[in-house]
Parts: structure tokens; C-alpha cells; sequence
């Protein structure tokens, strides 16, 4: 009898050898998400950028009612796991964008009222140094729900949606003359999109054409020494009100909405191979969300869990797969 309890166990330390370390190797694959202290506020339909090691969660929407269009700006630091208020914005916003360049903060563009909602062309630059904020040139185009992206120290700002109309314009800001630029627009209009820059091209990903039943998956990149675009593989699972980051040469895209749910995916997608993968899913679906990268890890804050009117102060880590 021992010598078959003996043998039982060796089998089953053999079986879970076999089958049980591949399927550990599968999920590591898939990447890793952890739990991060939540924002002190809740909110969705926010603007997230990672500068000198905090990430900075800007405007939204706070509450769905009058006065509730936030001019919040809190930081967090990945390395206390702590947040800090900072110098709120001068204009309350929501869909709005914001990047990273040459040590300031840009918040580009939104929309200004709870209902209805008035695109802005305004763009405002924060030091945070002086934690102050300043008004710089406007876009040409006032429109909000649009996406930004840097690309050797220019941004790129990509589609959007004013007067209900649903742009394919594309703008570039010169923060070093403080001044704009028209260039050729995204072969297709969206709004509620995804952008996200990799070896010196933009990537155009996702969005909507309009309303929540008319998601797409288009995935469409700009080069800036040739000026032109090219259609890449689309997004596999076709979505707005995404959030980007680009990590190790790939770009990940988190959350999304359609009229009936919010979704979990995480798919990334490889430019030098023109193709996309399942990732591990968020532990919490949601849309309006923002992500930043810092040392390697992926930040994915905030974002509503129900479709349109939800908020949440939800800070998930995903850690790519190597």
C-alpha cells in the first residue's frame, strides 16, 4: 500500500510537471494585473499622462450633473503607491487630451459642459515645477473625445467630434514656437479613438463613428517624414472610449463601451509585425479610462464600469507579458 501511495504521488507530481507548469507558462504569457491605491476622486471620460516618474489624471467627468465636469489634476507616484492633488486646470474639461513633452504637460481640446457639450480648442501647458498652468496658442479645431500623440517633440492631435460631426482632421502642435500645423487627415472620422506612437509613427486606433453602436476597429499610422498614411490590421475587437500605451514596441489598448456593456479586452498590437494578440482582461471593465507606462508597467486608471453615465477611481496594473 505504500508502494502505491508512493507511486500516486510521484504520478501526480509528474501530471501537474506536464500539464500544470505549461499552463502557468500560458498565463504569464497573457501578462499580469495587480490592484494600485485608487485615485482620491472618482471619475470617467479622464485625460492620463506619465511625467518624470508620476502619472497625472486630469478633468472628466466628477458627478452627471450641473457643475459636474472636474478640473481635477492628481499624481501618482508608482514608487509610494500614494497620490497628490495638484494645481487644478483653469477650465473644467471632459474628453480631453493630454501628453508628456520636454518636461511640461499639454491638455489639448474637450468639452466644457455636462449637456450639451461644447468642443474646446483650447490648450493648456502645466510646469510642474511651479505646479501652475498657462494658456498656449489654440488648435485650429475645436473638438473634444479626440487623441494625442508625441513624436519627436511634436504632437499630433488625431480626430475627435464637434457639432456632432465626426472629424478625420489632423493637427500638430509645436510646443518649442508654441504654434500649429494642418496636415493630411485619417483616412476614416472618429472620434472616442486611441493613439499611441512607436518608432517614430503614430498609431490611430479604434474609436467610433459617432455613437456607441458604431465602433470600429480601424488601426491606421502616420508617418511624419513622408507625410502620408497607411491602413494597418485592425484592432480585433472593434471599440471607443479606449485607453493606449505603448511598452517594449508594442501598443496595448484597455477598456472600450458599446450601448450594452463595458469591456474588459486587452489586446496589443505589434507594428513590426502587423499583428495583434489577446492579453489577459482587465479585472474591471470599464471606458473613459486613461493609461501611462512607467519602468515597463502599465497604469490603467479610472473609467466608468457601465456604459455612458459611470465613474470609478480604479487604478490597475497590467504587467505585459516578455
Amino acid at each position: 500500500m505504500r508502494c502505491h501511495k508512493g507511486l500516486g504521488g510521484r504520478m501526480a507530481l509528474m501530471v501537474l510537471f506536464l500539464f500544470g507548469l505549461p499552463l502557468l507558462a500560458l498565463a504569464a504569457s497573457l501578462g499580469e494585473w495587480t490592484k494600485a491605491a485608487p485615485m482620491p476622486s472618482k471619475r470617467t471620460e479622464v485625460a492620463v499622462a506619465e511625467l518624470h516618474g508620476k502619472i497625472y489624471v486630469i478633468g472628466g467627468f466628477g458627478y452627471f450633473f450641473l457643475g459636474g465636469v472636474s478640473d481635477a489634476v492628481e499624481a501618482y507616484d508608482p514608487e509610494t503607491d500614494r497620490w497628490q492633488k495638484k494645481a487644478p486646470l483653469l477650465e473644467s474639461l471632459h474628453h480631453t487630451a493630454v501628453a508628456a513633452v520636454n518636461g511640461k504637460l499639454y491638455v489639448v481640446g474637450g468639452y466644457a459642459r455636462i449637456w450639451p457639450w461644447r468642443a474646446v480648442n483650447t490648450v493648456w501647458e502645466y510646469d510642474p515645477a511651479r505646479d501652475q498652468w498657462q494658456r498656449k496658442a489654440p488648435m485650429p479645431t475645436a473638438r473634444g473625445a479626440l487623441a494625442i500623440g508625441v513624436i519627436d517633440g511634436k504632437i499630433y492631435a488625431a480626430g475627435g467630434k464637434t457639432n456632432g460631426e465626426v472629424l478625420r482632421i489632423f493637427e500638430v502642435y509645436d510646443p518649442t514656437t508654441d504654434t500649429w500645423q494642418t496636415l493630411a487627415p485619417m483616412p476614416s472620422p472618429r472620434d472616442h479613438l486611441a493613439v499611441a506612437a512607436v518608432d517614430g509613427r503614430l498609431y490611430a486606433i479604434g474609436g467610433r463613428m459617432g455613437t456607441m453602436s458604431r465602433n470600429v476597429g480601424a488601426n491606421e499610422s502616420y508617418d511624419p517624414q513622408r507625410k502620408e498614411w497607411t491602413v494597418r490590421t485592425p484592432m480585433p475587437t472593434a471599440r471607443g472610449g479606449i485607453a493606449a500605451a505603448a511598452v517594449g514596441g508594442r501598443i496595448y489598448i484597455f477598456g472600450g463601451e458599446d450601448p450594452e456593456r463595458t469591456f474588459a479586452d486587452a489586446e496589443a498590437y505589434d507594428p513590426k509585425t502587423d499583428r495583434w494578440v489577446k492579453l489577459k482582461p482587465m479585472p474591471t471593465a470599464r471606458h473613459g479610462l486613461g493609461a501611462a507606462s512607467f519602468e515597463g508597467r502599465i497604469y490603467v486608471i479610472a473609467g466608468g464600469p457601465e456604459p455612458g453615465a459611470s465613474r470609478s477611481d480604479l487604478n490597475e496594473v497590467f504587467t505585459p507579458p516578455q
